[in-house]
């Protein structure tokens, strides 16, 4: 089992910035590649970042430039910086995973990021 907890959203005018944070429990030896994905309303969940476990990255292309993904294996946590917000990037950030061994996907509740205008 993993656990998956974010941290870190909030309400931020456009050009502001936030980090958000994903504390990982349980079976962290079976934990890979991390990611970030959102879900604004009446929208489907699109990924916005992956990191693996030896640290190379992808981002979707609206983000490129301004997010930045990380992780701290010491600490059990990943992080995303996003710097220069727009409006376009409100909605609920989750923190996701796969366990590398009985492959099944892990999904965080969840943080609300609202950018106004």
């Amino acid at each position: 089992q993993v656990q998956l907890v974010e941290s870190g959203g909030g309400l931020v005018q456009a050009g502001g910035s936030l980090r958000l944070s994903c504390a990982v429990s349980g079976s962290i030896f079976s934990i890979k590649t991390m990611g970030w994905y959102r879900q604004a309303p009446g929208k489907q969940r699109d990924l916005v970042a992956t990191i693996t476990s030896g640290g190379s990255t992808n981002y979707a292309d609206s983000v490129k430039g301004r997010f930045t993904i990380s992780r701290d294996n010491a600490k059990n946590t990943m992080y995303l910086q996003m710097n220069n917000l727009e409006p376009e990037d409100t909605g609920v950030y989750f923190c996701h995973t796969v366990d590398s061994v009985i492959l099944r996907p892990y999904w965080g509740q969840g943080t609300q990021v609202t950018v106004s205008s």
